[in-house]
């Protein structure tokens, strides 16, 4: 029973601690606010995005019984007129805000992910490791990160993951470079040198003590991040290096110009996927401020 208590105690301590960050947090962060129209948005458009099986169904992108007439100006029956088979841009627009949030969503995890183990790890064994790979991420630094993403998903087949890939393997240096002072920056505390007097491993100092301290600013990395994924997604599927057979915002700008829209003056074909690319953008990096402005500049607050 003792010891029951006592692997209880510590947890539940562990409990209130998140719970009392968690609170802070929010009631800093609800005073930003921009970041609070961001959030609002962010859930707009989440809540689009999971409906949409619902509210226009997955018929939407078929070519074979379009209910209009191609190139159709909006009006009563189609709010956003008709793309160049007579499908429905409402619809379509709609539909696509799941594949373009999606590979927004998971790109950034997967940059932010290599930048975070990267920078952790060069932070802390230092040595000729750090500098091999400090020069590696100099060079993905000095390289353009779209001419990059374009490369390789060029050379890979035309999916989903390869876009994903793409932009997740293209744009992590930067997180690398932050993660890795703030690595410096924790490390150099007292604590880390006991920590090691008392026999932690290199694991145990990186996940007991770096990780935490280096969340809220991976974290708000982010969230900054996904918004230049999806311009990323935006543009490689505009450049028709997208998948083919799915329905996003950068693959409708790609249809509307094989289509000619932009010389016929079709600008409802053109509008829509571009306005709902730009608001998701500038939710997420109002968003990715906010946080940014409450955890810095000490990254304390979600501790």
């Amino acid at each position: 029973m003792t010891g029951e208590a006592g692997t209880a105690g510590p947890r539940a301590l562990a409990r209130q601690r998140r719970r009392r960050s968690a609170v802070r947090f929010w009631r800093s962060y609800r005073t930003h606010g921009a970041g609070l129209l961001g959030l609002g948005a962010l859930v707009l458009f989440a809540l689009v995005a999971l409906t949409a099986p619902l509210t226009v169904g997955s018929d939407v992108a078929g070519v074979t019984d379009a209910p209009g007439r191609p190139l159709q100006s909006p009006s009563a029956e189609f709010p956003l007129g008709t793309d160049q088979f007579g499908r429905d841009l409402l619809g379509l627009v709609v539909w696509g805000s799941r594949v373009s949030l999606l590979v927004g969503l998971l790109a950034a995890v997967l940059s932010v992910a290599i930048g975070a183990v990267v920078g952790i790890t060069a932070g802390h064994f230092k040595g000729a490791y750090a500098t091999v790979l400090m020069r590696i991420t100099d060079w993905f630094l000095v390289m353009p990160t779209l001419v990059l993403a374009i490369a390789l998903a060029t050379v890979m087949s035309r999916s989903l993951g390869t876009v994903i890939l793409a932009i997740g393997v293209t744009s992590w240096p930067t997180t690398a470079r932050l993660v890795r002072a703030q690595t410096l920056a924790v490390e150099s505390r007292p604590y880390i040198e006991r920590a090691k007097a008392l026999g932690g491993g290199h694991w145990h100092i990186m996940t007991r003590h770096v990780l935490p301290n280096v969340t809220p600013l991976v974290l708000a990395q982010t969230t900054l991040m996904i918004s230049s994924s999806v311009l990323a997604e935006a543009t490689l599927a505009f450049l028709g290096l997208g998948d083919p057979t799915v329905i996003s915002w950068g693959g409708l700008l790609q249809d509307a110009r094989e289509a000619g829209a932009v010389s016929a003056g079709d600008w409802w074909y053109l509008v829509p996927p571009g306005i709902a690319i730009a608001l998701v953008a500038l939710a997420f990096t109002l968003c990715g401020r906010a946080v940014e402005s409450v955890l810095n500049p000490r990254l304390g607050v979600a501790r």
